[in-house]
């Protein structure tokens, strides 16, 4: 951006922390072996659940061609039907199910009409997130969104955090991370020099001595609904 950033900054994760995620995620696979085993997957659905969890593990959640590597372990080659199948069954649960969490909306126009510049830090494929921004019309208030894929860093490394204050052209110091993993988003954000709001997610004893022990500039709240009434 050009012109100065705002005297106040705050940067969001995306997946769990805006919406949820995981859970629409293993809902929607689980649709999709369903579809593909009843229309011609020679296995037991569970056994192919199982087999496909152990291809995300293998290759990672934003690997495009799972039901590609399942059908060829099943059945020794690619099936087009099937794949194309177990594809459009995913994204179309996945979609269906896709909504911010309670007060998120709320919580953005809030956080602009008290002057806030909002940008988003997320580790992910950058046309999967911002699709997810724009399906839930949650794109246009955000001045930036920042990937791993863009970056070529991963929270929790500094890098993808630097790089967001940067192109924001903001002061760590007065910048604040909100995200539901301490040791990616929080902390990550704290070795940049940032504040951190945790939602969503409980922290371990562990996690818990650490912020006490190291004085740590960390906010726990039960969910991103909650970011109004510590800021």
């Amino acid at each position: 951006m050009d012109e100065d950033c705002k005297d106040k900054a705050v940067f969001f994760d995306i997946d769990d922390t805006l919406l949820d995620t995981s859970s629409f995620a293993e809902l929607a696979r689980h649709a999709a072996i369903n579809n593909i085993v009843e229309n011609g997957l020679p296995i037991e659905e569970e056994e192919a659940y199982d087999i496909f969890k152990e291809i995300i593990k293998e290759k990672g959640s934003n690997y495009g061609k799972h039901f590609n590597v399942l059908t060829k372990r099943v059945i020794g080659a690619e099936d087009p039907y099937l794949i194309a199948l177990g594809m459009t069954t995913y994204h179309n649960v996945k979609f269906s199910l896709l909504e911010p969490f309670p007060r998120t909306i709320a919580i953005l126009i809030y956080l602009k009409q008290k002057g806030y510049t909002i940008g988003a830090i997320t580790n992910g494929i950058t046309i999967k997130q911002w699709e997810k921004l724009i399906r839930l019309n949650l794109h246009p208030f955000f001045d930036i969104v920042l990937t791993s894929e863009e970056v070529g860093y991963e929270k929790p490394h500094t890098k993808i955090f630097e790089e967001a204050l940067k192109r924001m052209n903001c002061s760590a110091d007065k910048s604040i991370m909100v995200g539901n993993k301490f040791d990616t988003d929080i902390i990550g954000a704290i070795n940049a020099g940032m504040k951190g709001i945790l939602v969503n997610s409980e922290l371990t004893f562990e996690e818990e001595e650490m912020i006490e022990k190291e004085n740590l500039d960390v906010t726990v709240l039960n969910n991103i609904s909650d970011v109004d009434t510590v800021l």
